[in-house]
């Protein structure tokens, strides 16, 4: 490892995931990875107390997940640079998680050279986002094909995205440090926005948005 080594910070709930990626990286002698972190929560601690260069960060978490921590780390810094690694390619997510402030997006399915060219990039403070991905939102535009998804504020998809996973209100309270009142006001809003009336039709949605695994 060189002196003057891109810092990286990796964000996986899975321990052997980060492995993985912490084995590809290192090889490459341009990057050293200071910390590694098991969830959103603990990514936005380690960035504020370590400044890495680059955060490479899974999208799909426990708590407030990867577009959660994107949010939370760009509004303490908005000069972060963050890549996006998902299983999700739905343009839904990317879409998400480049408006949260996220700087490069690809799948993890992708070579270990063209991850490697992604954290670089990212790391230079250049946008990387996936040719197929970058394409499917381009014809999303193109065609007006938005995502029901769409009308939710980004507070509102994390607060969905915990219900369609089971949540109770008091737990994505807690979970997003917000009061269980408003987080009341948050699923009535939602509901009355994509027009579904029970926990089951909500979770149905999400999984044909693609947000959960049928």
């Amino acid at each position: 490892m060189s002196d003057n080594a891109i810092t990286v910070l990796l964000v996986d709930d899975h321990e052997l995931v980060r492995a993985g990626f912490r084995r590809l990286i290192e090889d490459c002698d341009k990057f050293t990875v200071i910390a590694e972190a098991g969830s959103g929560e603990q990514a936005v601690q380690d960035y504020v107390k370590l400044n890495p260069d680059v955060v490479v960060m899974d999208i799909s978490m426990p708590g407030i997940g990867g577009i959660g921590a994107v949010e939370r780390i760009i509004a303490r810094d908005q000069d972060a640079c963050i890549l996006i690694l998902s299983v999700h390619e739905d343009s839904i997510f990317t879409a998400r998680a480049l408006q949260a402030g996220a700087k490069g997006f690809i799948p993890k399915r992708s070579a270990p050279e063209e991850m490697i060219k992604a954290v670089e990039q990212v790391a230079q403070g250049k946008m990387c986002i996936d040719p197929e991905i970058a394409q499917k939102i381009a014809m999303q535009k193109l065609t007006g094909s938005d995502s029901v998804l769409d009308v939710l504020s980004q507070r509102e998809f994390e607060v969905f995205r915990l219900l369609a996973e089971g949540q109770t209100v008091n737990n994505i309270a807690e979970i997003l440090s917000l009061s269980p009142k408003t987080v009341g006001t948050h699923h009535t809003n939602i509901k009355q926005k994509l027009d579904v009336s029970n926990s089951a039709e909500l979770a149905r949605l999400a999984i044909r948005s693609g947000l959960l695994e049928a």
